[in-house]
């Protein structure tokens, strides 16, 4: 008796081989400007400690990048904390532009209290900032032709808002230069006491010091200013 014949066995469909998906390669760094990156890095250093807080590590970590990123930049920390000063005191000048913008044309006292008042409010907003920029012990100035000659036009703006003042009759005082000196000293002696930190001692503490600041250029002006 003839044993029935076994059905075919159906032969298993071949897997497909599985493709091994390569990595991309790495694209390159590339940060669309590094240098200003690096310079806000920088001041929000000096922001937190000071100028002594500032590293070119330290803003490169920051910054996102390696160590010997930034060096194509700024080759030293000298050249780092330069241009940190340089763009402090962009940022100073500007607010004083600002505040004259908005200031009467014909009136050369008004207009050197809005620019007073200003100079008191960056100075005392940003101390860390305008430590930098005043300070001769951080970085070279005379090799900072940029904010030496910024620093140059901006006093000789005060005296010639003094000297305009002195011309139209609104000065009590004969001797123009030393007002010159006086207004000087009041605005930097002001953001001095306040950076080396000379107010507590006065009782002057957290917002008081912008009013007292105002009332004290208010004061300044009014005993400088000829009476009707």
């Amino acid at each position: 008796m003839r044993r029935a014949a076994k059905p075919p066995v159906a032969k298993s469909a071949a897997k497909p081989r599985r493709r091994v998906a390569r990595a991309p390669a790495p694209k390159p760094y590339h940060h669309g400007d590094l240098r200003r990156v690096l310079i806000d890095a920088a001041l929000q250093l000096v922001g937190e400690g000071g100028a002594e807080a500032v590293s070119v590590r330290e803003a490169a970590r920051r910054a996102g990048v390696s160590p010997g990123a930034p060096f194509r930049h700024f080759p030293s920390r000298d050249a780092l904390i330069q241009a940190v000063a340089e763009e402090a005191q962009r940022r100073f000048r500007a607010e004083i532009e600002a505040a004259l913008a908005a200031a009467p044309a014909g009136d050369p006292l008004g207009r050197f209290r809005c620019l007073g008042l200003a100079y008191l409010r960056w100075a005392m907003r940003n101390p860390t900032h305008f430590e930098i920029i005043s300070s001769r012990r951080i970085f070279d100035h005379d090799q900072a032709a940029a904010i030496s000659g910024d620093n140059t036009e901006l006093i000789a703006l005060t005296e010639q808002m003094l000297a305009e003042a002195f011309a139209a009759g609104q000065l009590r005082s004969a001797d123009l230069k030393q007002v010159q000196i006086a207004g000087r000293a009041l605005v930097y002696g002001f953001a001095r006491m306040n950076i080396d930190g000379h107010f507590p001692r006065w009782g002057v503490a957290g917002p008081e010091a912008e009013r007292t600041a105002e009332a004290i250029l208010d004061l300044f002006i009014e005993g400088i200013a000829k009476r009707p």
